[in-house]
């Protein structure tokens, strides 16, 4: 009696950790707060397993990202200049559900802020 119940909980967690494996691919409208200001980009993302692309529109211009998704933790970067200045912006954070993540940003050497993200 004690081994099946052990089974049927181990089967729950296994269900449950498949449940939480996200598909975070489409388009994203973020919030992100900064020392410098508030910025509400857009994300435009693409999974496949746990590899993440997909592209950053924002006022940085446009750039490609890559990153990755393991069950709700979330990581991406992308390239991107500001007066002649080349630096990598990388965003980690967890997701929350189907349709809202949250996490921060790191701005090279220049700082982080928090974001909020929002499914389309």
């Amino acid at each position: 009696m004690l081994r099946a119940m052990a089974r049927v909980f181990t089967a729950l967690l296994l269900m449950a950790a498949l449940a939480l494996a996200a598909d975070v691919t489409g388009t994203w409208n973020f919030t992100i707060e900064t020392p410098a200001g508030t910025g509400n980009p857009v994300f435009v993302f693409q999974q496949d397993g746990e590899k993440l692309t997909g592209t950053y529109t924002g006022m940085l211009g446009k750039a490609d990202v890559t990153g990755t998704v393991k069950g709700d933790k979330i990581q991406f970067q992308f390239e991107a200049s500001y007066e002649g200045q080349k630096f990598s912006i990388r965003y980690s954070g967890v997701i929350e559900s189907p349709t809202r993540m949250k996490g921060t940003a790191q701005f090279a050497d220049m700082g982080e802020g928090a974001w909020t993200a929002v499914k389309k």
